[in-house]
């Protein structure tokens, strides 16, 4: 009786191994599925690739406007025009400030003018410390007619969580991005104006 039932077991197992083979051996051979799983396969690469490039370009975009402002901004302290209206520190943000566009603004940005006695002398300060958290202090020193004076800004562009953090363009330790525009020149020979 148990070699019946054993024989039985052994028959129904076969069959139902024989039947679960045909199925999937159906499965694999029936194409209507087969776009639906190749594009499952792509589509995560290709969202991060496209998230990706769309994060590159906002970085590009940021760092341009950034720029633009920043050599806006150094041709009045190139041009003594700064000097003799008597900028400050502040007053001089305010002036790069005018040329900030989206997607800057103004209350992040970080300016440090330097003023040098010839280009090969300029050392220039990491604007990060060592936590990787941008410095607080900064120097304004706009140099008089004829100095070599090297303008630097500074922006922590907050950057779309989207991306995992392996491949996110963050260099700061809040997941930024530093962005750094920096000009330098040697100002022209003006004579700063006193007033009474």
């Amino acid at each position: 009786m148990r070699t019946g039932s054993s024989r039985h077991a052994a028959i129904a197992i076969r069959d139902a191994a024989g039947r679960w083979g045909r199925r999937l051996h159906q499965f694999g051979r029936d194409p209507s599925g087969a776009s639906a799983i190749e594009f499952a396969l792509v589509a995560l690469p290709l969202i991060y690739l496209l998230l990706a490039t769309l994060q590159v370009g906002l970085v590009f975009f940021a760092n341009y406007t950034l720029e633009n402002a920043t050599a806006q901004g150094a041709r009045m302290l190139r041009t003594g025009q700064a000097q003799n209206q008597k900028f400050d520190a502040a007053k001089f943000k305010e002036e790069v400030c005018k040329h900030i566009t989206a997607p800057l603004s103004c209350a992040n940005l970080k300016l440090d003018v330097r003023r040098f006695t010839n280009f090969s002398s300029a050392d220039l300060t990491q604007p990060l410390d060592s936590s990787g958290k941008i410095k607080p202090n900064f120097t304004y020193d706009p140099g008089l007619g004829g100095d070599v004076v090297v303008v630097r800004a500074f922006y922590p562009l907050d950057l779309p969580t989207l991306l995992p953090i392996e491949i996110r363009m963050s260099d700061m330790a809040d997941g930024n991005r530093l962005i750094v525009a920096t000009v330098a020149f040697r100002n022209e020979p003006f004579q700063v104006t006193s007033t009474n």
